[in-house]
């Protein structure tokens, strides 16, 4: 049986990993992305400082920059999960996530509270995308 290549992804568009782990890894045609928090790729620092809608722009941000280094764009994304450190912020969160896919078939996706989450951001995604034919 052979075996599938597995293909680190990296771009200077979305911030570097936190911790030993790649920004996303490319499997034939899946692509499964780690999850972004609200980092500025340029300098490292969280954005919005606590502002779930401005966190919430960055962290899509940078996860269409990882899917779109790829060679995917936002169409190619088929699930997601977001994770929020406050479940209050949910309406807000849906009405940019569905901005940001309304030219495309949203994502399936799951959306979960959690007590905490990396350099103490609000929100965090991760996603797999399609990137065959």
């Amino acid at each position: 049986m052979k075996s599938s290549a597995i293909e680190p992804i990296e771009t200077k568009l979305a911030p570097k990993p936190v911790g030993p782990y790649n920004q996303a890894i490319l499997v034939e045609n899946w692509l499964y992305c780690s999850g972004q928090i609200a980092l500025d790729p340029s300098s490292g620092e969280m954005v919005g400082y606590g502002n779930i809608e401005e966190e919430t722009k960055q962290v899509l941000k940078n996860l269409i920059a990882v899917v779109e280094t790829a060679g995917g764009k936002s169409s190619n994304i088929i699930r997601t999960t977001i994770y929020l450190t406050d479940l209050n912020d949910f309406v807000k969160v849906n009405s940019i996530y569905a901005e940001t896919f309304s030219k495309t078939v949203s994502p399936a996706r799951a959306c979960v509270e959690v007590s905490n989450l990396p350099k103490g951001g609000k929100i965090e995604i991760d996603c797999v995308a399609w990137l065959g034919n």
